[in-house]
């Protein structure tokens, strides 16, 4: 039987010289005992893989401490973590003997840091239960929810209050983060190796597909099924983009990238199989992306020629041709919809500012410029009638979020 080499030790917290001032232990062990009880599944799994309370309690408070220390709590969780590790080597073999992947080790420790911020910053994890002040009228502030992104974000939602986050990491994995209700889960690595972004839909409750384009520049699809994620399967085409995907209908899916004459090229799944490729023209200069906020109905966006946003539609009978909505984009769009007939498209432009477009049933509204500074292309995606989430990837690589309405 494997016995705990740490099992009943002590560890010393008296005598540490980084923390002397009482006030400071006092926060600190607030801010332990609010994260101990914010996460308790966090707790259990450090304590499952082997590690006794005392054990468990110092870890917390090393890292605590050492966040609250820092002059800049606005610092991302990724990079307090960075700094941590360099600043303490000796932690990792500390948790050596327990059977954690490093990779593990190090999704929970920016995880509990994650919390830490919240906790400092006074705000409730992930979307919360309203908004905070933001850049635009009714718009959160940014919140930075950690990870080391490769590519730009995708978002799905199969119900209210529900968000799944893909992306691809430092390994080129897919990796998965969601808000069940009430707080984000760590993150999940789903396997595979990306050469783009991802893209996700979700066509029915409890479920969720999601595509990339693989190394061979064809597209590979994964999906959750309710109780599990199946094996990758392969699509085929060319892809010289990431694929983005929506669904109009129960079972059905439509896959779109640009391919390699930098056309719209169209794929998809009929509730019993894949039909082929088909070329739907145009010049792209960015990945699209496509929404469905109807029965029948996709609309398909791109960044075209003259970087300006460009808009293609299925009106459930035939396609149309390419419009030009204007605007100068840095980055390729994600459009969303809260309720049929309306749409709120979201680029990257001038100053790494995230800008939204609107089409609010009868007209495209102006440009809205709602700040930040972001580095990949959004993701945005609706689960109700009055809410929008929107993430990206900062500019030091970990997961930003911003939301309007609750």
């Amino acid at each position: 039987m494997y016995r705990n080499p740490y099992d009943g030790f002590q560890f010393p917290t008296n005598n540490n010289q980084d923390f002397i001032y009482a006030q400071q232990q006092r926060n600190a062990q607030d801010v332990m005992q609010r994260v101990r009880s914010r996460n308790v599944d966090l707790i259990q799994q450090l304590e499952r893989a082997g590690m006794n309370i005392n054990m468990i309690d110092y870890l917390l408070y090393i890292i605590v401490n050492y966040t609250l220390n820092q002059a800049n709590t606005n610092m991302p969780a990724n990079q307090i973590y960075n700094r941590f590790r360099n600043q303490y080597p000796w932690y990792s073999m500390i948790l050596r003997p327990f059977n954690f992947p490093p990779n593990r080790i190090d999704q929970l420790l920016i995880r509990i840091i994650e919390m830490i911020l919240e906790i400092i910053r006074g705000q409730q994890p992930g979307p919360g239960p309203g908004p905070g002040p933001g850049p635009a009228p009714g718009w959160s502030s940014w919140e930075d929810l950690g990870g080391v992104l490769t590519t730009a974000p995708t978002v799905s939602s199969w119900a209210p209050n529900r968000l799944d986050v893909f992306v691809g990491g430092s390994d080129n994995a897919l990796y998965h983060k969601w808000w069940d209700g009430r707080s984000w889960s760590i993150w999940e690595n789903l396997g595979g190796i990306l050469t783009s972004a991802p893209g996700a839909v979700s066509w029915g409750p409890n479920r969720i597909d999601v595509f990339v384009r693989g190394t061979n520049n064809g597209l590979w699809h994964k999906w959750w099924d309710g109780s599990r994620w199946n094996d990758w399967e392969s699509l085929g085409g060319v892809l010289t983009s990431a694929p983005t995907v929506s669904s109009w209908a129960t079972n059905r899916l439509d896959v779109f990238a640009r391919g390699t004459n930098n056309a719209l090229w169209h794929k998809w799944w009929d509730g019993s199989r894949w039909n082929d490729w088909e070329d739907l023209g145009g010049v792209l200069t960015s990945s699209p992306s496509a929404i469905s906020w109807g029965l029948n109905r996709i609309d398909v966006f791109a960044k075209g020629q003259a970087n300006d946003l460009i808009h293609k539609w299925w009106d459930g009978r035939s396609w149309s041709g390419w419009e030009s909505l204007g605007g100068i984009l840095t980055s390729g769009p994600s459009a969303s919809s809260k309720r049929p007939n309306h749409i709120d498209v979201f680029a990257r432009g001038t100053g790494n500012n995230l800008y939204k477009r609107t089409w609010n049933g009868s007209r495209w509204e102006n440009w809205e410029n709602l700040g930040g500074n972001i580095n990949s292309e959004p993701a945005a995606v609706s689960w109700g009638p009055n809410r929008t989430d929107v993430f990206a990837r900062s500019q030091s690589n970990s997961l930003i979020h911003i939301y309007q309405g609750n």
